[in-house]
């Protein structure tokens, strides 16, 4: 029976026994407190307290942590912007009693200082300077953090600008300029292309007409000499210069029919002609030429006659 009794003090006894072990986690310190007073800190393993009298007032990681901050403010050239300053900070495992007790909340006191130096050095950059200088931004912010947190406890690892995002109509207005830049550099190239192709064509109509008159004059040429050899050949055999220059012409006359007649679907109209038309056409031509000499000479004598009245 007496056994019995000791039970439920066995039981007590057990459960503060459990008291007095606790387990502390890796990359972890617990503060332990001793009548609400502080008396010691604890890594990681199994450690003891007194129970009753010690207890766990907190536990601290010393995980490297970030936090992030989203700080609105204005740049030089009036243009209202949006910042994520990403914060990487630990707690020193030589300061977690600073830690642990001079700041309650260090998330808020982080943030004070971030939105103090952005809205700081934001305001002294236009709007293409925020972006180009994002990390300087980065390291002012940093350099500030690090000087005002140490003395409670953290070591601020990195800062990091990971967003800017200026005001929807003012993106727009970029992205219009943008657009506008890039069309007028593609109307820029397209009007060097054009002026090219210009100039190419050109020199090559150009040159086509050189070849073209080089052509022409070659066949006159050749036509030339070649009416200059009919016609020796002609005298040859007893016929004068008038009737084999008018042999030639009859002749040219034919051969200028029957390519006409080769083409089928032709529009020229044909004028009245008869086989001697090409000698009536030499005969013409050479009496008209001698009448137009007579009536020169006629002109010339008549000249002194009127000066002598």
């Amino acid at each position: 029976m007496n056994s019995l009794y000791m039970i439920p003090f066995y039981v007590i006894g057990f459960f503060i026994l459990l008291a007095c072990f606790f387990i502390v986690k890796q990359q972890t310190a617990v503060v332990i407190e001793r009548f609400g007073r502080f008396q010691s800190i604890r890594n990681s393993g199994l450690q003891m307290k007194i129970p009753l009298v010690d207890r766990i007032s907190g536990r601290l990681s010393l995980k490297i942590q970030q936090l992030d901050v989203i700080v609105e403010t204005k740049t030089l050239d009036d243009v209202f912007v949006k910042l994520k300053v990403s914060v990487q900070y630990v707690v020193i495992r030589t300061k977690v009693y600073e830690a642990f007790y001079k700041l309650e909340y260090p998330h808020d006191q982080i943030t004070s200082y971030v939105f103090d130096v952005v809205r700081a050095e934001v305001p002294k950059m236009k709007l293409d300077d925020v972006f180009v200088k994002k990390d300087d931004i980065a390291i002012a912010v940093k350099t500030e953090l690090q000087d005002a947190m140490l003395d409670y406890g953290y070591d601020i690892i990195k800062t990091l600008v990971t967003d800017i995002d200026p005001d929807a109509q003012v993106k727009e207005a970029m992205n219009r300029i943008n657009a506008s830049e890039r069309e007028k550099i593609a109307a820029q190239f397209e009007g060097d292309a054009a002026r090219i192709l210009i100039v190419e064509k050109a020199k090559a109509e150009a040159e086509s007409k050189r070849l073209q008159g080089q052509g022409i004059a070659d066949q006159r040429r050749e036509i030339a000499r070649g009416l200059e050899e009919s016609v020796e050949v002609l005298n040859k055999v007893g016929i004068n210069s008038q009737e084999a220059s008018a042999l030639i012409v009859v002749t040219q006359h034919y051969d200028t029919l029957q390519s006409i007649g080769e083409e089928t679907n032709t529009n020229l109209i044909l004028l009245p002609n008869s086989p001697q038309a090409g000698s009536d056409m030499l005969n013409n031509m050479v009496a008209s030429f001698t009448a137009s000499n007579q009536i020169g000479e006629a002109m010339k004598n008549q000249k002194p006659k009127n000066k002598k009245e």
